[in-house]
């Protein structure tokens, strides 16, 4: 497998799988929709598929490229250079609320994400919800999955409850392998994450809903009674109504919330 393209060897490390379809990438931006009054941020860069077609668009945009060598190839690039400001550093340390605080504007992020930190970026990018508009990342298909799987779905987590809890999820499209280089082993697809303004759920100790969750999923099999023993007893199951004997991925989100705040009330 050839894992070169535009002089640069994808580095397995970074997780570095560039987007060359063109159609894919004027579909992506074309939902992106950016506008010149808007604080957009790309997560992962790459070679500049993305913020290449989304600089033609606006006059400013920030990028986030842990790559030293791909972020000083974009600080040099021939047409958007002036127009970038380049972060060079890893997007799961990035402090979103300083980059909204400086403009005072919430900010519109997207990127394609490397697949081996997704899901720890997305739980890092939920922290800063308040200060995100909307987010836009091609992600692998399974991910995309659990991102928006209700309950009763073997695809239904952990995932899904604290995304959806956060934001309301659109899928947008899916992406086929032969769209990189090099090509991954997975199919893609891009969703659409848009916090919450007015929380649909109310939770007064998110830590606690985060620590349910993951402690019913990493049991999945087990009835609640059973996995989420050592936080609650079955008088606490039945307070807010719960058959005990269901399993994690029968419960909604809205029953979670339920369960997290009878037990910080208790």
């Amino acid at each position: 497998m050839n894992k070169t393209h535009l002089g640069h060897t994808a580095r397995k490390r970074f997780g570095q799988n560039f987007l060359v379809d063109m159609n894919v990438i004027e579909n992506i931006v074309a939902a992106i929709n950016p506008k010149d009054d808007e604080v957009l941020l790309e997560i992962g860069p790459g070679l500049g598929a993305l913020t290449e077609v989304v600089a033609s668009r606006i006059k400013k945009l920030n990028v986030i490229e842990i790559d030293r060598d791909l972020a000083q190839r974009l600080q040099s690039h021939p047409f958007i250079r002036d127009q970038l400001t380049i972060y060079q550093q890893d997007a799961l340390k990035f402090d979103f609320n300083a980059l909204s605080s400086e403009h005072q504007k919430p900010l519109r992020v997207f990127g394609n994400l490397p697949y081996n930190i997704s899901t720890p970026l997305m739980f890092h990018l939920f922290t800063f919800t308040d200060k995100i508009l909307d987010m836009f990342f091609m992600l692998q298909k399974e991910v995309v999955e659990r991102l928006s799987a209700g309950p009763g779905s073997k695809n239904y987590g952990r995932l899904s409850i604290m995304a959806q809890y956060y934001c309301e999820v659109i899928p947008v499209l899916e992406v086929p392998p032969n769209a990189f280089k090099p090509a991954p082993k997975v199919d893609s697809a891009v969703v659409k994450l848009i916090p919450h303004t007015t929380p649909k759920y109310h939770v007064k100790d998110i830590s606690l809903l985060a620590r349910i969750t993951a402690m019913a999923f990493a049991q999945r099999r087990k009835t609640l009674r059973n996995s989420l023993s050592e936080l609650c007893e079955l008088n606490d199951l039945e307070q807010v109504g719960i058959d005990n004997t269901l399993r994690a991925e029968n419960l909604s989100v809205q029953q979670y919330c339920d369960l997290a705040n009878w037990l910080s009330a208790k």
